[in-house]
């Protein structure tokens, strides 16, 4: 029984059907980090006590085991904290925080690339190595004329998404955090 405030007459607790709710979000969440693969996991703020439970669940393959085992790690997961909770959450957003900082350096890095693949690439290369004077020189140069001649031949774009990872990378260590994304990069 939830009880009133006798003052008030206000509710003391969220009602049943609010924790069912709350408790079915949490399965959702739970549903949604067992689908993820190691790495995508590896880059959400995911407790290292959740990790071993999300693990076997990925390992089930019967949908009654598999079943038991996601109420299970709804179970461990909602005795974290909320904030954790949101937290998850919000790293998994595209619209969070952490997804639009992903999403505009990921659009910062494919700038630089269209930019250096681009009719003023010299300018936008030595622009770039200037900023950037760790960059391997010679393999940025070789990467767009590869990437060049992809495009006119009609191949696959193995070189302009390497030169994609590249580019990504040096931004990355500026500073700019710009996550691989979902581990398949089609651009």
């Amino acid at each position: 029984m939830r009880g009133r405030d006798e003052d008030t007459g206000e509710f003391l607790s969220p009602s049943r059907s609010q924790n069912r709710r709350d408790a079915l979000d949490v399965l959702a969440l739970g549903e949604t980090l067992t689908a993820l693969s190691a790495a995508q996991l590896a880059r959400l703020p995911i407790p290292e006590e959740l990790l071993p439970h999300i693990r076997e669940t990925q390992r089930m393959t019967s949908h009654g085991a598999r079943k038991r085992q996601h109420a299970f790690l709804a179970k461990q997961m909602r005795r974290q904290d909320d904030a954790v909770l949101d937290a998850i959450r919000d790293a998994l957003a595209k619209d969070g925080d952490a997804g639009k900082r992903e999403t505009a350096a990921l659009h910062r890095a494919e700038a630089v690339r269209d930019g250096l693949m681009g009719d003023d690439g010299d300018v936008a290369m030595t622009e770039f190595l200037a900023a950037h004077p760790d960059a391997d020189r010679q393999k940025l140069r070789q990467l767009v004329r590869n990437a060049h001649e992809e495009r006119k031949r009609n191949k696959p774009p193995r070189a302009y998404r390497e030169l994609f990872r590249e580019v990504r990378e040096l931004l990355a260590t500026d500073g700019d955090e710009v996550a691989d994304p979902l581990e398949d990069e089609d651009a």
